[in-house]
């Protein structure tokens, strides 16, 4: 008795057991030899019987499972885990700025950045809004507006802004342009951008821009008007012809505008630019036919063509008839030309004059704080709300941060790969190497098969589909009385691999292992499910301290096999 205690608590007894051993542990008939006594046997025959095999059957069934889930792991075999909760991404938050005339809250029901998260519209004047901005806390706006007769306070931050209004008019008294820097010193993004928004808060400024273009493009295709810019009324002594019109300071809607007819008014309206302490400027009249107005919305172009009917000298002043006409690509160009200043323009319109001599002149350019005309107004609303949303979806990614207008997103680069002789990746179109493991250097796979014509150079991997490399010299080494030769003799198994000692195997070598394939039927039990458990695809391979626990369940289950056979 004490002998086979000792001989079945020996480690290399254990390890050189016949093919099939342990296998026939499982089994629970009689043939299976008992190390009790015949006495013994004779007077409780089948309580020795149950009670070797159901524990033995029992320990190796919870074995084979703790392995096959072991195995299955790295693999990505396991059930994949229930529907986790989605996470509900607050609602991003559009702040309009517009008069209370057009409600765009209903434009936008429906819309969903990137399809998935919500919107909220928050409108209101610049005349009702309030704001401070800090450097890392982006920008707290204060409403109160009222809503059917009650008082609306609100505070919020926006995510985006829709300029619909003009931020400066010297005609009404209105200066909103601090707002205006608060929403920049902000980093909102808006359409248009507020940095446009700001240069448009002077027209001789924006017109600067025109003077470039006209200088590019040349005067036939570019047809400016001739304009003189004086920065207060000492300059205005006499115009170079008559009848002029003056424009004074910066004004919307035909205000501050003056047609001179002779040298005498010319001289009495320089007394009022006086009183204004205003710039000012002058260009020839144009006895005009009818105005032309050529508008941008995102892609969406559109021409127009009003012509006055109460005969003001001011087109949009009076009774005047709209209509629309086709867009010529001469019309086209001016307004792409115009939508490029200032960083980009969103929503912009040109207006010309066509003058009765059949000649056209470009007057102004217009900003997103346009008037809609014509009967395509609700079109041109929801093209605005589209365009809003794809630059929402653009620039308010999930979970990312808002970048300033004038930074925009750069575009997400791979990491170039250094060139030169020391790179040692396989070339474009072959799978990659595995990552090397903590437990030590692992020798790379070769991408091309081997030219040697030995089998263990040839074999291939669980799949199939790309051959294995050979094994290491280290692990040849590491395995214990084995050698490099006899891993590839013809006559030994392809897949067979001794036993390694129980406590002798470093973690090093433990990550030196070449990917083994599926267990050979002959092979014992021990050996087949230490097989296993380094059997995966290369693909799905785990992290290294996937590997190490694997390693660890390995040196405990050698441990209970051990305490097993000492008992």
């Amino acid at each position: 008795m004490n002998f086979l205690r000792r001989r079945l608590s020996d480690s290399s007894f254990v390890a050189n057991l016949p093919n099939g051993y342990m296998t026939d542990l499982q089994r629970p008939d009689s043939s299976t030899s008992s190390p009790a006594s015949p006495a013994m046997e004779r007077r409780h025959p089948q309580p020795l019987a149950a009670s070797f095999s159901s524990p033995g059957s029992g320990l190796f069934g919870s074995f084979s499972s703790a392995m096959k889930q072991t195995s299955q792991a790295p693999s990505g075999l396991m059930e994949p885990p229930g529907p986790s909760t989605p996470v509900i991404q607050r609602p991003r938050i559009l702040l309009v700025i517009d008069d209370a005339h057009t409600d765009w809250a209903k434009y936008f029901l429906g819309k969903k950045v990137n399809g998935e998260i919500e919107i909220r519209v928050e409108q209101a004047e610049f005349s009702e809004l309030n704001l401070a901005a800090y450097v890392t806390g982006g920008c707290m706006v204060d409403m109160q507006v009222m809503r059917n007769g009650t008082k609306v306070v609100r505070s919020f931050k926006p995510d985006f802004i829709l300029v619909r209004q003009h931020a400066y008019s010297m005609a009404l008294g209105e200066d909103y342009r601090s707002l205006v820097i608060g929403l920049q010193y902000g980093g909102l993004p808006a359409v248009n951008s507020l940095y446009s928004v700001y240069n448009f808060c002077s027209k001789p400024w924006v017109f600067s821009q025109l003077i470039k273009i006209f200088h590019s493009l040349g005067p036939e295709k570019f047809p400016l008007v001739e304009q003189t810019f004086f920065p207060n009324h000492k300059p205005m002594l006499t115009a170079p012809h008559f009848p002029v019109v003056v424009k004074l300071g910066h004004a919307h809607a035909g205000m501050g505008k003056i047609k001179v007819e002779n040298q005498h008014d010319y001289q009495d309206i320089t007394s009022m630019v006086a009183m204004a302490k205003t710039y000012a400027t002058t260009e020839a009249f144009i006895d005009s036919k009818y105005d032309i107005r050529i508008q941008k919305i995102g892609s969406n172009y559109k021409a127009y063509m009003r012509t006055s009917i109460s005969g003001n000298w001011k087109a949009n002043t009076g009774s005047a008839m709209l209509e629309q006409v086709a867009m010529t690509e001469r019309y086209r160009l001016w307004v792409d030309s115009c939508s490029e200043m200032f960083g980009g323009l969103d929503v912009c319109a040109v207006k010309a004059v066509h003058s009765k001599d059949g000649r056209d002149y470009i007057i102004e350019v217009m900003d997103s704080s346009m008037p809609l005309i014509g009967e395509h107004v609700e079109e041109d609303k929801q093209l605005m709300a589209d365009l809003v949303v794809s630059k929402m979806s653009q620039l308010l990614l999930p979970g990312g941060t808002v970048p300033s207008p004038l930074r925009p997103w750069a575009p997400q680069m791979k990491p170039a790969k250094s060139p030169g002789p020391t790179h040692l990746g396989p070339p474009p179109g072959q799978p990659q190497p595995r990552p090397p493991t903590q437990g030590g250097p692992r020798q790379a796979q070769s991408p091309q098969p081997s030219r040697s014509g030995s089998p263990c150079q040839q074999r291939l991997s669980p799949q199939g589909q790309q051959p294995l490399s050979p094994p290491s010299p280290q692990l040849s080494r590491a395995s214990s009385g084995s050698s490099p030769n006899q891993a590839c003799k013809p006559g030994s198994p392809l897949t067979s691999q001794p036993r390694p000692p129980t406590q002798g195997r470093s973690r090093s070598q433990q990550g030196e292992e070449s990917k083994p394939a599926p267990p050979h039927p002959h092979l014992n039990k021990s050996q087949s499910l230490t097989n296993s458990l380094s059997t995966s695809d290369t693909s799905q391979r785990g992290t290294p301290s996937e590997d190490e626990a694997k390693a660890e369940t390995i040196r405990n289950l050698r441990k209970s096999f051990a305490s097993l056979f000492s008992d």
